[in-house]
């Protein structure tokens, strides 16, 4: 069992891979989106766009790949094959949901900073129920790098009105954890299946490892 630091004044929840167990429907989603245009999947693909904003993404596709839409419309094509499973399928991952009770019963402020898009987050924490939880959320759009560049995580801090030194995050590939650690925060990686070849690595970069939050212990 693992215990939050007693410095710790608010938490930052990357979503997928993190919060809820999302992250292995996005590779066939980019398989039926570049089969589009006849275009197979180039491995390694997931790997090159670890981190980037939803915006970040699309301009990758659309300059590889020459896709010949504009990048709001590519976006609104992503936002319209994922929006079924984020609002029907994608479940809460092992101990997520009495750990956020957990932190809103002891009144620790709590956002969500994802590199995916506003639509996809706004539709499956209302879908799962867990929406009242959050005081913020920050997606990648709204900063000028994505991950593993800090930005994201130091404009929720900001909005949390919370010193980065004081925030703990949970993310679950080595680009977020980046992300956190240079945002001068502690970060704990979260265990999940599509990342786990990259476990090794995750756990050397960030603070902590946790499999579930149930491996989390929770105080009085």
């Amino acid at each position: 069992m693992i215990q939050i630091p007693k410095h710790i004044k608010a938490v930052l929840f990357d979503l997928d891979g993190t919060l809820v167990d999302s992250m292995g429907m996005w590779k066939d989603i980019d398989i039926a989106f570049l089969g589009r245009f006849g275009i197979e999947l180039p491995e390694g693909l997931q790997d090159e766009i670890e981190g980037m904003s939803f915006s970040e993404t699309a301009v990758y596709f659309k300059e590889r790949f020459r896709i010949p839409m504009s990048l709001e419309e590519i976006k609104a094509c992503w936002n319209q094959m994922a929006m079924y499973q984020y609002s029907h399928e994608v479940p809460l991952k092992p101990g997520a949901g009495r750990f956020l009770a957990y932190l809103k019963e002891r009144k620790i402020p709590m956002g969500i900073a994802t590199s995916n898009s506003r639509e996809l987050v706004t539709a499956v924490t209302e879908a799962l129920g867990i929406s009242r939880y959050f005081q913020t959320v920050t997606v990648g759009c709204q900063v000028a790098r994505g991950k593993p560049a800090p930005d994201v995580y130091l404009f929720a801090a900001e909005k949390l009105e919370t010193a980065p030194e004081n925030c703990l995050v949970f993310e679950d590939v080595p680009a977020g954890i980046l992300a956190g650690k240079r945002a001068g925060m502690t970060v704990w990686a979260v265990g999940d299946a599509y990342s786990e070849p990259l476990e090794e690595e995750k756990r050397r970069l960030a603070d902590a490892f946790i499999r579930s939050y149930d491996e989390i212990r929770l105080e009085g």
